[in-house]
């Protein structure tokens, strides 16, 4: 069965335009939960409800987790709670190139 780790690696290229970092790093990504059968339904959230790239990079979550292996359905859910904050980044990387520190 595939985990959420799996699925976070294979969404961690996937790179807001307009930041240039990926979406894992950025901490866009809540919640991956992946069922029994295959049906996989994450969490996540974008850097603002404006985003004008939003529904491309929703869009890429879904077919990224969609062609793995093991999954049968991939749902992606936009949530504005908790609301984005650069200072809670997945990684130190993207809080150094953000300047965040």
């Amino acid at each position: 069965m595939i985990t959420p780790e799996e699925i976070r690696e294979k969404l961690a290229p996937i790179q807001d335009p307009e930041i240039g970092l990926g979406v894992v790093d950025l901490g866009l990504i809540y919640d991956i939960d992946v069922s029994d059968d295959g049906k996989v339904k994450i969490l996540m959230t974008l850097t603002t409800p404006a985003c004008p790239y939003g529904p491309e990079l929703v869009d890429a979550v879904r077919i990224a987790t969609e062609k793995m292996e093991g999954v049968t359905e991939a749902e992606v859910e936009v949530v504005w709670e908790p609301q984005w904050n650069p200072e809670e980044m997945a990684s130190d990387y993207a809080k150094d190139v953000l300047g965040i520190w």
